[in-house]
């Protein structure tokens, strides 16, 4: 039972009681001859609360570009059999959205009409080239919260640098897409619950640090986090709202034989 503000109060006042007399005593066994102690750090800075800029222009009603965000689709011709996405083959994922996208994937003036054309490389059986095959690594992570593992998927957008990232969770039975975006990243994570890539920018020594995290109410993943970092190790996940009831805590990022607290490639 979580104690109240008032019992909180007084322990912590009991500790550092506890901690002064600690202090004095140890200072009585130093001797008095000791002239070490607390000194002054110099002034501390002002406060300064924020201040709102510009009061007098009316709030935009409508967002200036579009970010595709919150938006999800429901796959179709693909199903997951026990609601396993471990059972779907990613290829037929991939091939879904290249029929859900003609646009996109076919026709001589669609800019992905290579990664059409190379997916015929992907799969088991002889005369197939598995370098041209556009198909990365799948891994399988529950960042939705229901116990399942979903899947993040990449694949390659020949003939740039760009690479497709998507991420299926499945509901009611039908496998929905709620994560899409193409970029050329030097790095990508999945991180507790979030998925994190670093892209380099056009500043020397910094890089792009974006972060997905589920959102329970739009039931995708929402781009939480676009910040500028330095060069360097991909700082831990920011922190994000607060789940919903239906989700549960953060999943151990270490390796684990449970769907639902690993990352493991298929």
């Amino acid at each position: 039972m979580p104690l109240s503000r008032p019992v909180r109060a007084a322990r912590r006042s009991r500790v550092v009681v506890a901690a002064v007399a600690a202090v004095l005593a140890l200072a009585a066994v130093s001797g008095c001859g000791d002239t070490g102690g607390l000194q002054a750090a110099g002034p501390a800075p002002t406060a300064s609360g924020p201040e709102r800029l510009w009061p007098e222009l009316a709030p935009a009603t409508s967002p200036a570009y579009a970010l595709e965000e919150g938006e999800r689709e429901v796959v179709k011709g693909v199903v997951a059999p026990g609601g396993d996405l471990r059972e779907v083959d990613p290829a037929a994922l991939v091939r879904a959205e290249i029929a859900a996208h003609p646009d996109q994937y076919r026709g001589a003036k669609a800019p992905y009409r290579e990664t059409a054309a190379r997916m015929s490389e992907c799969g088991a059986g002889e005369g197939r080239d598995r370098e041209r095959c556009p198909l990365l690594t799948p891994y399988y992570r529950d960042l939705t919260g229901d116990g399942r593992a979903d899947l993040t998927l990449g694949f390659r957008l020949p003939p740039g640098e760009l690479t497709a990232v998507r991420v299926y969770t499945v509901e009611d039975r039908r496998i929905v897409r709620v994560m899409a975006w193409d970029d050329a990243f030097s790095s990508a994570e999945l991180a507790e619950r979030a998925l994190v890539m670093r892209l380099p920018s056009d500043l020397p020594g910094y890089d792009y640090r974006l972060q997905w995290t589920w959102d329970p109410q739009q039931r995708s993943m929402l781009l939480t986090h676009d910040e500028l970092v330095r060069d360097g190790p991909l700082p831990s996940p920011s922190s994000s709202p607060s789940p919903s009831p239906s989700s549960s805590p953060a999943s151990s990022p270490s390796p684990s034989s449970s769907a639902s607290s690993s990352v493991s490639p298929r």
